[in-house]
């Protein structure tokens, strides 16, 4: 017996409400992936005095070597989002597959169990610390790295507190009864009732991917001057945050935004039905 046929119609949402709520986050996106080519200065060329307020030839002013703190803003946005993107994809992999074969599985639903509350006890700055100071070279990868492993435990409690019902549900046995494997009970038949949840998760993990990646860039653990990095630029320029703003607020603003605009982003593209009526089947 199919899942689908448990499933009631899920009532459509207004398109125009999707997409305000979409539209905030993928403009972000947009234009920083697209930054570096319509950024008005190259990156590390100074163009006025140090902590300059705003004018004609940087709308935003100048950081604290004179570098165009608008240039730099539209370079530094592609790499913190590209690595909250991986990060947040893989959690969200591993999470569901080991989320969806632990509640079929009970010797692998408890070594998840445990592994994750070992996990969960290690405050995340000092496990992104830790991994980034030994990581060989440090950096960038080292932080996704550092992010990954730090999440995956939490997602994957998330992802089988939300299988277990639908792994007790009747067609599951059914299922069972036939001879159906593993791999498809997880992968067919539980999966495709979590959909409002493997959403909701990677819109969180993305969110907490940009504050790991951000946090790490402002305590120098991930992209090192003269790297354009959002967070970076809040640590290099809080010195002269009274002289210019712009050269701390800018930063801080576009990472605010773009945690708030995916989250919304994948609360809108949610099945509102399926988040419904997962914990009454």
């Amino acid at each position: 017996m199919s899942s689908a046929a448990l499933t009631p119609p899920r009532p459509r949402r207004p398109r125009t409400r999707v997409l305000l709520a979409v539209a905030p986050g993928l403009l972000l996106t947009l234009l920083a992936l697209l930054g570096p080519l319509i950024a008005p200065h190259p990156v590390d060329l100074p163009v006025t005095a140090p902590y300059a307020p705003p004018g004609a030839d940087a709308p935003l002013g100048g950081d604290q070597l004179g570098r165009d703190v608008l240039s730099r803003m539209l370079h530094g946005g592609g790499p913190l989002i590209g690595g909250a993107l991986a990060v947040a994809v893989t959690v969200t992999a591993l999470a569901t597959v080991l989320g969806c074969f632990a509640v079929l599985t009970p010797t692998l639903g408890r070594l998840v169990e445990r592994s994750a509350d070992i996990a969960i006890l290690l405050p995340p700055v000092l496990g992104m610390m830790l991994l980034a100071l030994a990581w060989p070279g440090g950096g960038r990868l080292a932080v996704m790295a550092a992010a990954t492993g730090l999440g995956v435990p939490y997602a994957v409690r998330v992802v089988a507190s939300a299988a277990a019902p639908v792994a007790a549900c009747g067609f599951i046995e059914a299922a069972t009864a036939s001879g159906e494997r593993l791999w498809h009970l997880a992968l067919r038949e539980i999966l495709p009732n979590l959909r409002a949840t493997v959403l909701a998760l990677f819109g969180l993990r993305f969110v907490a991917a940009v504050y790991v990646i951000s946090m790490a860039g402002f305590l120098q653990l991930g992209p090192q001057p003269p790297a354009a990095d959002w967070a970076l630029m809040i640590r290099e320029n809080a010195p002269g945050a009274l002289l210019n703003p712009w050269a701390v607020v800018a930063p801080s603003i576009a990472i605010g935004f773009l945690a708030v605009g995916v989250g919304l982003a994948a609360d809108a593209l949610a099945p509102t039905a399926r988040r419904a009526t997962a914990g009454t089947r």
